[in-house]
C-alpha cells in the first residue's frame, strides 16, 4: 500500500504536513534520515508509515528506540486502535509478558516494536535482531529523542552512545533519527555519534505560531502564577515546571487551595503515585500538573493549553522542549515564565560546581547566556528563539513584547555604579559581598553591616539612591547574564556557603561606557487577558454553535467511557478536533463519517455505529 493510502486508510488523514511525505518516501526507499521537527509536528508518522509500508513490502519489523515508557504505551495503544500490530518491551512488563512479546517478534507478527536503548543493546536483544536479520526481517531502526545521544543536548543519556552497534551490526537496515530540539552543535554531535554522516537531513521550521511566549519579572511567583491561570486558563489543562521537589509539592498544594485541580510529579514520589498522577493528567480534563523537568517527555496530550515555568530552565533547548508540550493540537496556547536574579545565580552556580571539564562548562555557559538573552529581550521573543536554532524570522505579533512593547530605560549609569561598588568593597577589605549588601551601599542605606565594614565611607555610597531595588536587581541580572559580573563562593564554618559578587571579564567595557545596558521596565504584574493577533486557531469546541456544542459534549462523554474501557487517554480514541468536526457535520451514515480527519478504516469499523447513535440521540 503506498504511503499516501496508509495515511488515509489507517490514520484517517487526507494530506501530509510539511516535509512528512519527503521524509517518508526517503525512508521507505531505504535511505537514512535525521529529522528535526517541532513537538506536535507529526514526527511519529515519519517512521510509523514507512514501518507499515516496509512490512507490507516484506521487509519485516521496525524497531523503535525510545527512552520514554509513557510514549511507548500511548503510541502502541494508538497503533492498536488504528489496526496496526505493535508492542513494547520495557520495565512495566512482567517477565512472562516480555517473553510473549519476544516470541511474537521472532514469529514476525509485529510491524513495530518499541524498546528502550539499554534493552536494545543487550546481548539477548541483539541475538533476537540477528535472527531477524538473517531472514531479512529487519525493516527499519527509528531512534526517537535522538538529542539524548549528545553531551551538548539538554537530556544526555549515555546509553544512547551504544546505539552505534545498530549501524555496525546491521549496515543494510535503514535508520531514522528524530528530535524536536537540537542546535547546530547538538545536531553535529548526533550525526557523529550515530554515524549518520551519509543520512539526509530534514530540518523543519522550529516555529510554533500557536504558542504565545510571555516572560515576567519574578516578584511573588506563586501569586503571579495564580493570576495568570485565573485570567487566561481557569479550566484548562496545563503543566507548571519547578526546579525542586519541595517547590513542586508546595506549588501544587497552593493551586489546590486556590480551587484548581492540581497534582504533583517528581522522582521522589512512590512510583505508583507518580504513575497514577500521570494517568489522571492524561485521562481527565482541566488538571494542572506541577512537575520537575522529568515530567512531560513522551506525553502526547494534545490539549495542554499552557506551560508555565516558576524556575528558569538550563538552556533554550530545554525551554523549547518543555514549552512545546503546550498546544500540540495547533490551537492557541501559552508559554509563561517568571524569571529573576536568583534564577541566574542558581544556574551559574550549578554549572560552576559541576564536575564536568572546562570545555563542557564553557558550552553550558554559552547556552545559559542565550536563554538569559531571551529572558532579557525587549524585542520579539520568537525571533530570538528561532534565531538560536539558526532560523530567520520576522516579529510574530504573538509574544508579550510584540503585543505590549516594553518601556525601555538606560541602565548604563546604574550598572557602572554597581560595578564600581563591587570593585571598591573588594579593594577596601579583600572581601566579596552578596547582592543585597552591594545594593544597600549604592542606594545609601545605613545598615549595621554597611557600618560594620565602613562601606558608608565609600565614594559610591548613596550614588544610586534614585534607583529602586527592583531596578538595581534588573541591572545586576543583566550584568550576570552578560558576563560583566561573576559569582564567588564563600564557605562558612558550618559547612554551608553563599554566593558573592565579583567583577568578571565583561565589566571593563561597561565601566568604560563602551557597552550600554538597556533594560525593560518591570513586567512582574500579569497583564489582563489579551486578544491574539494573526490567525491562531481556537480550541476545537470554541468554533461550534449552540446545537453543535450539545453533540460535542455528548461525543466527549461517550469517548471518555470508551477510553476507560480500553485503559487509554481519550485523545487516542479520537482527538477533540475530530469530535468537533463530527458535531459540525452531524453524519447520518458511515459514508458520511468517511473523510473526517482522524477516522481511519479500523476506527470507522470499531466506532462508526456508536458515533452515529450518539449524534442521533442529540438531535
Amino acid at each position: 500500500m503506498p504511503p499516501q493510502d496508509i495515511l488515509r486508510r489507517i490514520f484517517g488523514y487526507d494530506a501530509f504536513r510539511g516535509p512528512q511525505q519527503a521524509i517518508i518516501d526517503h525512508v521507505f526507499g531505504g535511505g537514512d534520515a535525521l529529522v528535526l521537527m517541532p513537538t506536535g509536528g507529526g514526527k511519529s508518522l515519519c517512521y510509523q508509515i514507512p514501518a507499515i509500508a516496509r512490512q507490507q513490502a516484506g521487509h519485516g519489523t521496525t524497531i523503535v528506540v525510545s527512552p520514554l515508557i509513557a510514549l511507548m504505551h500511548d503510541q502502541v495503544g494508538a497503533l492498536h486502535e488504528a489496526g496496526v500490530e505493535a508492542a513494547f518491551l520495557n520495565s512495566s512488563l512482567t517477565g512472562e509478558d516480555a517473553a510473549a512479546v519476544e516470541k511474537r517478534l521472532l514469529r514476525g507478527e509485529l510491524t513495530l516494536l518499541y524498546a528502550a536503548p539499554e534493552r536494545v543493546t543487550t546481548p539477548r536483544f541483539l541475538a533476537q535482531l540477528d535472527a531477524l536479520a538473517e531472514r531479512g526481517q529487519l525493516a527499519l531502526f527509528a531512534i526517537d529523542e535522538a538529542h539524548c545521544v549528545s553531551q551538548w543536548g539538554h537530556d544526555f543519556r549515555p546509553e544512547y552512545r551504544a546505539l552505534t552497534v545498530l549501524h555496525e551490526r546491521y549496515p543494510g537496515v535503514p535508520r531514522i533519527a528524530l528530535t524536536a530540539t537540537a542546535d547546530a552543535l547538538t545536531r553535529a554531535d548526533i550525526v557523529e555519534r550515530l554515524q549518520l554522516e551519509q543520512a539526509r537531513q530534514f530540518v523543519s521550521s522550529f516555529d510554533r505560531p500557536n504558542i504565545r511566549y510571555t516572560i515576567v519579572e519574578k516578584k511573588e511567583p506563586l501569586a503571579q502564577l495564580l493570576r495568570f491561570i485565573e485570567r487566561e486558563h481557569p479550566d484548562d489543562a496545563g503543566v507548571v515546571y519547578c526546579q525542586s521537589r519541595k517547590r513542586v509539592e508546595e506549588t501544587s498544594a497552593a493551586l489546590v487551595d486556590a480551587g484548581l485541580k492540581s497534582l504533583p510529579y517528581h522522582a521522589g514520589l512512590p512510583p505508583e503515585v507518580r504513575q497514577e498522577n500521570q494517568n489522571r493528567f492524561l485521562r481527565e480534563e482541566g488538571i494542572v500538573m506541577v512537575a520537575t523537568i522529568a515530567f512531560g517527555m513522551g506525553i502526547d496530550k494534545p490539549d495542554v493549553r499552557f506551560v508555565a515555568h516558576l524556575d528558569m530552565p538550563k538552556n533554550i533547548e530545554g525551554y523549547y522542549q518543555e514549552t512545546g508540550r503546550a498546544g500540540r493540537d495547533g490551537a492557541a496556547a501559552d508559554a509563561w515564565m517568571a524569571y529573576g536574579l536568583q534564577d541566574v545565580v542558581n544556574q551559574r552556580r550549578m554549572i560552576d560546581e559541576s564536575p564536568a571539564g572546562e570545555e563542557f562548562k564553557q558550552v553550558m555557559r554559552g547556552k545559559l547566556d542565550a536563554l538569559l538573552a531571551l529572558a532579557e529581550a525587549t524585542d520579539c521573543r520568537r525571533v530570538r528563539l528561532l534565531g538560536y536554532f539558526g532560523e530567520p524570522s520576522e516579529p510574530c505579533g504573538n509574544c508579550d513584547n510584540c503585543l505590549t512593547p516594553p518601556v525601555v530605560w538606560d541602565g548604563t549609569d546604574a550598572a557602572r555604579k554597581l560595578l564600581s561598588t563591587i570593585y571598591r568593597v573588594h579593594a577596601a577589605s579583600g572581601l566579596t559581598f552578596g547582592t543585597g549588601h552591594v545594593m544597600d551601599i549604592v542606594r545609601g542605606k545605613d545598615t549595621e553591616k554597611v557600618k560594620q565594614f565602613g562601606h558608608d565611607k565609600l565614594s559610591t555610597f548613596g550614588l544610586g539612591k534614585d534607583y529602586s531595588e527592583a531596578q538595581l536587581r534588573g541591572v545586576l541580572r543583566q550584568l550576570l547574564a552578560t558576563g560583566a559580573v561573576g559569582l564567588h563562593k564563600v564557605a562558612l564554618e558550618n559547612g554551608h556557603s553563599f554566593d558573592t559578587l565579583c567583577l568578571a571579564e565583561g565589566s571593563r567595557a561597561v565601566l568604560k561606557g563602551d557597552v550600554p545596558v538597556l533594560l525593560r521596565e518591570s513586567t512582574a504584574a500579569a497583564p489582563t487577558k489579551r486578544a491574539r493577533r494573526g490567525t491562531v486557531a481556537a480550541p476545537a469546541a470554541q468554533t461550534l454553535g449552540v446545537d453543535e456544542q450539545v453533540h460535542y459534549i455528548n461525543l466527549k462523554t461517550w469517548r471518555a467511557e470508551v477510553a476507560r474501557e480500553h485503559n487509554l487517554p481519550a485523545y487516542v480514541i479520537f482527538h477533540d478536533a475530530t469530535l468537533a468536526e463530527i458535531a459540525r457535520r452531524r453524519p447520518q451514515s458511515l459514508a458520511d463519517l468517511q473523510g473526517i480527519s482522524g477516522i481511519g478504516a479500523k476506527k470507522l469499523e470499531a466506532y462508526g455505529a456508536d458515533v452515529l447513535r450518539v449524534v442521533s440521540e442529540g438531535n
